[in-house]
């Protein structure tokens, strides 16, 4: 078996300017966040990003790596609105591209089967239409007068999760109450998939904690890279391991009230080696 483990450091290497990355996780739950630092503290520009969004959004936002964002919603869960994502939108920073949160379902499963696109109702008479300029309508061919809105693939060039387990290989559980489509996420990226985990396990312990079938749906054709790191997703959760550093997220929130507190938070929290971001975490 060819292990596939990585660093943070070597997922960044094989990304590019320009390049559309999508992130798991929801709002301020299991984000694959060291990997976000790493890029936060790279030189990557002009990334578009797509996610449920939380803090990876707003981190990147905020070192001034986003060009455009797919998003149905900006969330830390318990801070209703992420603030460096508010900040660079309210400045016209980054390029807007709003979904509904069912469309964005669709979004990613068009890219995973394949498909130019796929079809919904949701949208029709709403303001989406007039802001997104990726949808387009089209007619039921079974019913000519039946509209429907047809919701693009997103086109990925990379994926990144953070998931609680996996083996050398790249097979990855979940074993918190939610997948949070990051197996969507992986399939909708025809290479360069990536998933950070807790700990790297031997095949037979990975399937024994799982403990159902339904929890293994991260498979190893869907992962070309494996990042080892507990603490990982810090400060989101990941659940039953840890659950979210709200001091942690609190400082974060507040670092958007001015230059100043950025750069203190930056310099503290962000422009320091992995390592030393979890040992810090540890001792608090």
């Amino acid at each position: 078996m060819t292990s596939k483990v990585l660093l943070e450091d070597d997922v960044v290497a094989q990304l590019t300017d320009g390049m559309a990355i999508g992130i798991g996780g929801w709002g301020s739950r299991r984000k694959p966040m060291s990997i976000v630092r790493a890029i936060a503290r790279s030189s990557l520009r002009n990334l578009t990003i797509v996610s449920f969004a939380g803090p990876d959004l707003g981190l990147l936002c905020a070192t001034g790596k986003v060009a455009r964002a797919f998003y149905p919603f900006a969330s830390l869960d318990s801070i209703a609105l992420e603030p460096h994502f508010r900040a660079a939108r309210q400045a016209g920073l980054i390029e807007d591209v709003p979904w509904d949160e069912g469309m964005f379902l669709l979004g990613l499963q068009a890219a995973a089967w394949r498909v130019p696109f796929l079809p919904t109702r949701v949208g029709l008479g709403s303001d989406l239409l007039k802001h997104n300029p990726l949808l387009r309508t089209v007619r039921s061919p079974f019913d000519d007068a039946y509209e429907l809105v047809a919701v693009p693939a997103f086109q990925l060039d990379a994926a990144i999760c953070h998931l609680n387990r996996a083996d050398e290989a790249g097979n990855a559980t979940f074993l918190g109450p939610d997948l949070y489509f990051d197996d969507l996420f992986l399939r909708a990226a025809p290479t360069r998939r990536f998933v950070s985990v807790e700990r790297v396990v031997p095949t037979a312990e990975l399937a024994a904690e799982a403990g159902t079938e339904l929890r293994l749906r991260v498979g190893r054709m869907m992962v070309d890279g494996v990042v080892e790191r507990a603490g990982g997703a810090l400060f989101t959760s990941c659940t039953p391991d840890y659950e979210r550093d709200e001091g942690l997220q609190k400082e974060y929130a507040g670092s958007a009230k001015s230059p100043e507190a950025w750069a203190a938070f930056k310099q503290a929290w962000i422009d320091i080696p992995e390592q030393d971001f979890q040992t810090k975490v540890a001792a608090r």
